[in-house]
């Protein structure tokens, strides 16, 4: 693992943003791993402002999207469709048709967790994926203990993640308890990974990321493994270490 040390959020977000430009500039066709959640905010608006002033075209990118909330149709606010098309899709020349986002109201949760992991690899895997951390080491939804061999799957939501993103709820009532999420194992299959780190919330994960064994009791760990990971993080979240 490479890690990036930057300043602060906004310094995270624009080296990020140069680094993803760069890549899908010197590709005919490019496929993106999205993320949601706060962390990545930043980087998608930078990606907007180069699309307006440098006209950066995303017309031959494929996305496919970390997870979605299971029991949101794609018109709820609080879905993970409606994240990406307000902080990012509808902004940019993108196909709605090479964008890709599980189905949380599918009929046969299994069978749409098959069809996810097939269509990523009828894309030929994922170049490159945008990670956030969270406090208790997810990535995407893979809470600990979730199996390194996984691949696209249903997931109970921790208590922990529940509460923190219950802030883009009326009330944590209202945060679904499970979600559909790539797996750990789908997730490795990426060519190349961006995790991005912000803030004193993330001093433990980052602490234990760096510090601590590879254990499935940490999830993010797994990333030591992987032969390609850049994480950017600024001098907050880094302060442990």
């Amino acid at each position: 693992m490479r890690i990036i040390e930057v300043s602060d959020y906004k310094q995270m977000s624009e080296k990020a943003a140069h680094h993803v430009i760069g890549k899908i500039r010197s590709s005919d066709c490019m496929t993106l791993g999205l993320a949601t959640g706060g962390t990545p905010e930043g980087l998608y608006g930078e990606l907007i402002e180069d699309h307006h002033v440098n006209r950066t075209s995303y017309k031959c990118v494929k996305t496919f999207n970390l997870d979605e909330y299971i029991g949101l149709s794609k018109d709820d606010p609080n879905s993970y469709f409606q994240y990406m098309c307000s902080n990012l899709f509808s902004h940019i020349d993108i196909s709605l048709n090479n964008t890709h986002i599980p189905a949380g109201m599918a009929a046969d949760l299994g069978k749409e967790c098959e069809r996810y992991e097939n269509l990523i690899e009828e894309a030929g895997g994922i170049d490159l994926q945008i990670l956030g951390i969270g406090a208790n080491g997810h990535i995407g939804f893979n809470e600990p203990g979730t199996s390194f061999q996984s691949g696209t799957h249903i997931v109970e939501l921790a208590a922990s993640t529940r509460e923190a993103n219950a802030r883009y709820f009326h009330s944590i009532e209202e945060v679904p308890r499970q979600a559909i999420t790539m797996g750990i194992s789908s997730i490795m299959k990426s060519r190349e990974i961006l995790l991005l780190v912000s803030g004193k919330s993330k001093q433990e994960a980052m602490k234990n990321l760096v510090e601590n064994a590879v254990s499935e009791n940490f999830p993010a760990s797994i990333l030591k493994e992987h032969p390609n990971v850049t994480i950017i993080a600024d001098s907050d979240a880094l302060k442990l270490i």
